[in-house]
């Protein structure tokens, strides 16, 4: 925070600055970049939920996918802000229903999301949010089922990007637009 001329305490801090460091959670070498201690704070979480629409003002978008957990959170408010409905997208099990599956790959091994086979139809347009872009793979399975359902991903936006793991560079090469908030190197 900063005082302005007038004597008024201004607050510039960024979206960054919201974030918490945890080093060694859940495992011993892994620096977890917590975005709870953003959503937290109502400015905070405010200034993400604007910047992450900002690129995408004035562009016609028919749903906003959240991909599981966090970006259940961010997407249904930037719905919200846009007036248009919110679509999850699931880890396998979790949804009711019938649904459509994507399997990708994992450090280790694999997973599996999920959305619902009638949550979107074809020609709508979808931006995706989550708040980590890290690997890629949970981003490009969701890219993935709305693309199988006849949508159009018209943007993929996240509060941070680990680049060092490489997911943006792997969602460019998918044709896709992709937004950040703020980048942490390291993994």
């Amino acid at each position: 925070m900063s005082t302005a001329r007038n004597g008024f305490t201004r607050d510039t801090r960024t979206v960054r600055d919201y974030i918490r460091t945890i080093h060694d959670f859940p495992h011993e070498g892994i620096i977890f970049r917590d975005v709870t201690t953003l959503f937290a704070d109502a400015r905070g979480f405010r200034m993400a939920v604007d910047q992450l629409l900002a690129p995408y003002a004035g562009l016609a978008i028919d749903k906003v996918v959240g991909l599981e957990a966090r970006g259940f959170i961010l997407g249904g408010a930037i719905a919200h802000q846009l007036s248009v409905g919110f679509v999850p997208i699931r880890k396998k099990g979790k949804l009711p229903g019938a649904v459509v599956s994507q399997t990708y790959k994992l450090e280790y091994g694999e997973g599996v999301m999920e959305i619902h086979d009638d949550a979107l139809v074809p020609g709508n347009r979808v931006l995706i949010v989550d708040d980590l872009l890290a690997t890629g793979g949970t981003a490009a399975a969701g890219i993935s089922l709305c693309e199988r359902l006849g949508a159009e991903v018209i943007g993929c936006a996240f509060v941070i990007d680990l680049p060092d793991l490489g997911g943006r560079a792997l969602l460019e090469e998918l044709g896709q637009d992709v937004h950040v908030l703020t980048s942490f190197e390291g993994k």
